[in-house]
């Protein structure tokens, strides 16, 4: 990987690239509607509001649409060379500095022409162009200036000043030209001013160095088009890239002839449900962010596409007045959000680092073609006789079947979303050390095994696809097969043949080789006592003779929840609380060679580092006693040679009354030692001295006097 301006943390990477994009999106929201509100003022001098009015207008806003569309196809071949090969850094100063000409050239062209005409739309399709060439270089600075933790927080914030500029830059239109009256080039002089206040900013981006310093137009395409064809998730994230931003630039038209049409709002206003829309893919875009917890979630695609569909459909059925209309498009604006940061964090994270501009920009060709498509359709659906809020219809049921095939095509997605609900809702789930597990490349990983649901825990604590070793009863069971298929898991018997067992290991091997991450559960089975069991030695096969890795990990708080055996029985019990903390914890990578002994005590070691993070969240151990004793009076808790069997009330009300009798003989002592075989005086010996306050400290009473 390049040097980049990691070698040299700032404080605030993103701080300049924010404020220039800020500017930038702005600034060509406000002129693309400009140009259309001048053009649909001229058509209404010519004939008042009705049919044809609105189909005069619709077409007059495609071609606006279409006019800045256009060169960001044209343009973005060579956008992708020269992010590639010069830093990127260089290329958004250049192209904001272009952005303060183009301003100039546009308030010059309105002071000539105040009606508007051929010269704006010229303008226009150049600014299409500069957003093109800035674009590569804009997305594919981000994993240079940023680590792999926050990247989709990165982009989570990118997105929202985005599209809080096409808030400013949506809603300021309107008021702009009314505000300029006779005088619309007062307009263009305000976007000149923004222009430069985004060049100002653009100086504060961190330095990068070039990804790469040869290759021409025809083998860069050709090194990027081979990368997405090698990579089947890229290529899908580029798919849904360009089915987001058709359906976005469809809607996006059809809301504005839907403001005017059917909610009947003015020219000032008439932005107002695209500016709601805005904030809310604004809002959504952060909150995927979070919701990634320091990893590209492609889990959260679904559940945004299936926001959009719903929203599109109640909006398209209903007709609600403003006030519903504006709620819907919020609730759509959030959809919207938790698909594109998504997507783009993938298209970042899955690209060649030497080639991502490349990658970039070829997929910005695909996606400015879906924006054209978008435009084109809303024209030609509102030639072929349908309403605005028909057309709101049609884009939900598109949206419902490209997310129905999706689905199919990526169904481990549905799996990741389902855990995203879970570990949100019935759980709490804390990683620790997640960049201990490499971002490509094989690596085993090797925890402990404490519940039905530690696999699926650990699919929900990376971004990397988990290919588990799972016993060939469940990976057989009716119940359980498809659900392992999804997860593509690796059937091993344990109680089968050497052969069979063997193929399992060879098989995990072959995927260690292969690149993928590996799982095996090294105690052979759950833990029915919560203790970690002795490991087997099936993993030391799997890594022998290879480089790859061996990831411990830990799975903290498991124990106690509906699917551990605590209790003696699996699921039949109710969660002791809502949501269940839970802490996963990965390790730092060991060499394939390290004995099983030495993996299993870094897994523990995790374990007493994990629980150092809880304890300041626990009630202190005699609390803790006489809770669950109280609640279970009657369970069997201790039992030796003496007393076979103590209920938890008979044990609670033993050591009330030896910490009532030790009172006098401990007063003024923090800590107490206590010399007693382990039996069940013993135990009611330690719960007392902690009722009373005391530190026990158990001391070997087969060591005799002198020891």
């Amino acid at each position: 990987m390049p040097e980049t301006a990691l070698s040299q943390p700032q404080k605030h990477p993103l701080r300049g690239l924010l404020a220039a994009q800020f500017c930038g999106a702005f600034n060509d929201n406000a002129w693309k509607l400009i140009v259309a509100l001048l053009a649909i003022k001229q058509i209404a001098a010519q004939g008042g509001p009705g049919p044809a009015f609105e189909a005069a207008s619709q077409t007059q806003t495609t071609i606006t649409f279409v006019v800045f569309t256009l060169p960001l196809m044209l343009v973005s071949l060579f956008a992708g060379i020269l992010a590639d090969r010069l830093s990127k850094r260089t290329v958004i100063i250049v192209m904001k500095a272009g952005e303060v000409a183009l301003m100039g050239i546009g308030t010059v062209v309105l002071v000539a022409n105040p009606t508007g005409g051929l010269l704006p739309l010229f303008v226009l399709g150049l600014m299409g162009a500069q957003s093109a060439l800035f674009s590569p270089a804009k997305y594919g600075i981000l994993p240079e200036i940023l680590p792999h933790q926050r990247l989709s927080a990165g982009n989570g914030l990118l997105e929202m000043w985005t599209f809080f500029a096409i808030i400013a830059g949506t809603a300021a239109a309107g008021p702009l030209l009314d505000l300029s009256g006779n005088s619309p080039w007062l307009a263009g002089l305000a976007l000149m001013v923004t222009s430069v206040l985004g060049f100002a900013a653009s100086l504060a981006v961190p330095s990068v160095a070039p990804a790469r310093s040869e290759g021409g137009l025809t083998a860069t395409m050709t090194g990027a088009w081979t990368a997405i064809k090698a990579d089947r998730v890229l290529r899908l994230a580029i798919v849904g890239a360009i089915f987001f931003w058709t359906l976005a630039s469809l809607v996006g038209q059809d809301i504005l002839i839907y403001a005017k049409s059917v909610l009947r709002l003015s020219d000032s206003a008439s932005g107002l449900p695209l500016t709601v829309l805005a904030a809310g893919i604004g809002v959504g875009a952060v909150f995927a962010g979070k919701l990634s917890a320091s990893k590209v979630e492609y889990g959260l695609i679904p559940l945004g596409a299936s926001g959009l569909a719903l929203c599109l459909f109640l909006i398209g059925l209903l007709q609600p007045s403003l006030p519903g209309t504006l709620i819907g498009m919020t609730l759509l604006g959030l959809a919207g959000g938790l698909v594109v940061v998504p997507i783009n964090a993938l298209i970042q994270w899955r690209s060649p680092n030497d080639r991502r501009g490349a990658v970039i920009a070829l997929s910005n060709i695909a996606v400015f073609g879906g924006v054209l498509i978008g435009s084109l359709g809303s024209g030609v659906l509102a030639q072929l006789g349908l309403s605005a809020s028909n057309i709101l219809v049609a884009a939900a049921i598109a949206t419902t079947a490209v997310t129905t095939w999706s689905l199919w095509l990526l169904p481990d997605a549905f799996l990741r979303l389902s855990m995203i609900l879970l570990t949100h809702t019935f759980y709490k789930l804390r990683v620790v050390g997640r960049e201990n597990v490499p971002l490509e490349g094989g690596a085993l990983l090797v925890p402990n095994h404490v519940s039905f649901v530690d696999g699926l825990l650990l699919i929900t604590s990376l971004d990397r696809p988990i290919r588990f070793l799972v016993d060939a009863r469940y990976h057989s069971h009716p119940a359980l097969r498809p659900l392992a298929k999804v997860m593509g898991s690796i059937p091993i018997s344990s109680s089968g043949n050497p052969r069979d067992i063997l193929h399992g290991l060879r098989e995990a091997g072959r995927l260690l080789d292969q690149g993928e991450l590996v799982c095996v559960f090294p105690e052979g089975q759950i833990t029915r006592t919560g203790t970690l069991l002795p490991f087997q030695s099936g993993f030391a096969r799997i890594v022998k003779g290879r480089n790859t890795p061996v990831i411990p990990v830990h799975l903290d708080r498991v124990w106690g929840s509906i699917f551990s055996f605590v209790g003696g029985r699996f699921f039949t019990k109710f969660p002791e609380r809502l949501p269940y903390p839970v802490t996963v914890s990965f390790g730092g990578p060991l060499p394939a060679d390290t004995p099983a002994p030495e993996v299993r005590q870094a897994v523990l070691d995790l374990g007493e580092a994990a629980w150092r993070l809880r304890k300041l969240t626990r009630r202190p151990l005699h609390r803790s006693i006489v809770r669950a004793m109280r609640r279970h009076p009657f369970r069997f808790v201790f039992g030796d040679l003496t007393r076979p069997k103590v209920s938890c009330l008979q044990a609670l009300t033993g050591s009330i009354a030896l910490a009532r009798a030790l009172r006098p003989h401990w007063e003024g002592q923090d800590t107490v030692g206590i010399l007693l075989p382990p039996s069940v005086a013993g135990a009611l010996v330690n719960i007392a001295a902690t009722l009373g306050g005391h530190t026990t400290v158990n001391l070997n009473y087969t060591a005799g006097r002198s020891g």
